[in-house]
């Protein structure tokens, strides 16, 4: 069935070049059950291909013509082929994770063919300490990066003993694997054509919000806000970028930063902020390439209706994106945490006191400079709106399985884009915080080193608490 395409989606495919792939990835590491044997991998690799049935969300690629209008819809491939898109590879000796984080890199750096379903999996082996991983990625014209992981968590289970539990891009009667898939169709579909209609003053509820809006707006044009940038120093960042990818990974127990937190009073993503500011703030000064300004980072956050008080009839979650100043310019630790809880705080009481449609609407206000300088080509002429983008995303907190295979860590491969050459993306998953940093090769050089600076900031910041 043939279906338009949504203006957001419209957007992601449009912007999309062979320079600046649109697709989100996920690295996730399984453990091989008691007992397993030689062909294990291999057995797995045939119960993920070997599907029944396909979920629909999966069977469908972007179309144009001159029967279409010109316009992009989504049709079905009639001529679907599984084993294009699951497939089994194999590392090379001696099958460190460092080979593992360079396959990854190449495998996010090529595009999705448009005239196949948006998304691949790759089940690897090779893996010298017998772990088995498995890298996806899927176009985020399709679903956004939380639904992704959403979604793949949907298969999982709590129970070591569960199995005939299907893959990822099954069809399944399960109820929360049918929610999870109707979420992930409607991810992004109208959200921003809304929220920049209510930008625009189109709407009523947008009209409501001059008091939030001009106090925000004014602090942004003085450099001063968490909630919108309309400042940003230029750095090595924000050039444009080649189609090439490095990735790196590695994650750190949640209680070693909850207890700075606690001993700082400030939160656990505060104290992820700060281990991003250092870890940058010391990348940057070996490059001979830190900025005077601080650095500018977009965080989206989740806000409770209710717990902040945003006017809502109906309560629940209200979603915005900040904009926080991450303090590069402090060459002290404790100051540079303490920046950033002000800076977090300080965006989060300006979203509390908007109505949802509000913050939608802010926060097209400041994404706007980033999605249309790429696609209009005007990287270097427009001043960046933010330097990076750092997002939080919470995962399960127990142990999960598929079919057995114990999953032992998940990490986030997201989309640099021109202007715009790093992006840092966390997921919380069973006791650790995993860092998942993906840049293009050649303006970010040496990104591997970030994860030695992140670990020294961690050190740092226990040392400042008094830990």
């Amino acid at each position: 069935m043939v279906s338009p395409i949504d203006p957001t989606s419209s957007a992601f495919l449009l912007a999309e070049n062979r320079n600046m792939p649109m697709h989100v990835g996920g690295l996730q590491l399984f453990k091989k059950p008691e007992g397993a044997g030689r062909d294990y991998v291999r057995q797995m690799y045939e119960e993920m291909r070997d599907v029944e049935e396909m979920a629909p969300l999966f069977l469908k690629h972007p179309h144009r013509s001159v029967k279409t209008g010109g316009q992009l819809v989504w049709q079905p491939d009639l001529e679907f082929d599984i084993e294009h898109h699951v497939r089994h590879s194999a590392l090379p000796k001696p099958g460190r994770v460092r080979e593992l984080l360079d396959l990854c890199s190449r495998l996010h750096s090529t595009r999705l063919a448009w005239e196949r379903p948006l998304w691949e999996a790759h089940l690897i082996e090779g893996l010298r300490d017998g772990r088995v991983a498995m890298y996806t990625k899927t176009h985020h014209a399709l679903v956004d990066g939380i639904s992704a992981m959403r979604l793949l968590a949907s298969v999982l289970s709590t129970d070591p003993d569960k199995r005939g539990m299907p893959a990822p891009w099954g069809a399944q009667p399960n109820a929360r694997r049918s929610r999870e898939l109707d979420k992930a169709e409607a991810s992004l579909a109208g959200v921003p054509i809304s929220a920049l209609r209510s930008a625009m003053g189109i709407t009523a509820d947008a009209a409501g919000m001059p008091g939030a809006l001009v106090k925000t707006i004014t602090k942004g044009l003085r450099n001063e806000t968490s909630s919108l940038s309309l400042h940003a120093p230029r750095t090595m960042f924000n050039q444009s970028i080649t189609g090439s990818r490095r990735f790196a990974a590695q994650d750190w127990p949640i209680e070693r930063l909850r207890a700075i937190g606690k001993a700082t009073g400030t939160t656990i993503n505060d104290v992820v902020m700060a281990m991003c500011s250092g870890a940058i703030r010391q990348y940057l000064l070996e490059l001979d390439a830190l900025p005077d300004a601080p650095l500018v980072a977009m965080v989206p956050v989740g806000l409770n209706a209710k717990q902040s008080q945003v006017a809502s009839s109906e309560g629940g979650n209200a979603v915005g994106a900040v904009m926080v100043q991450l303090a590069t310019d402090l060459d002290d630790p404790a100051r540079r945490l303490s920046a950033i809880h002000r800076s977090m705080k300080d965006g989060k009481e300006a979203l509390s006191s908007m109505t949802p449609m509000q913050i939608l609407a802010m926060s097209a206000i400041g994404q706007a400079p980033a999605i249309l300088t790429p696609l209009l080509r005007m990287q270097g002429i427009v001043r960046p709106p933010y330097n990076l983008i750092i997002s939080n995303v919470p995962g399960p907190r127990s142990t999960h399985y598929w079919n057995g295979a114990q999953l032992m860590g998940t990490y986030p491969l997201s989309i640099p884009i021109n202007g715009m050459a790093l992006n840092i993306t966390c997921t919380s998953y069973d006791g650790n915080m995993a860092f998942g940093l993906t840049g293009c090769r050649r303006t970010v050089p040496h990104l591997q080193r970030l994860l030695t600076h992140l670990d020294t900031e961690v050190t740092a910041l226990e040392k400042a608490a008094g830990i």
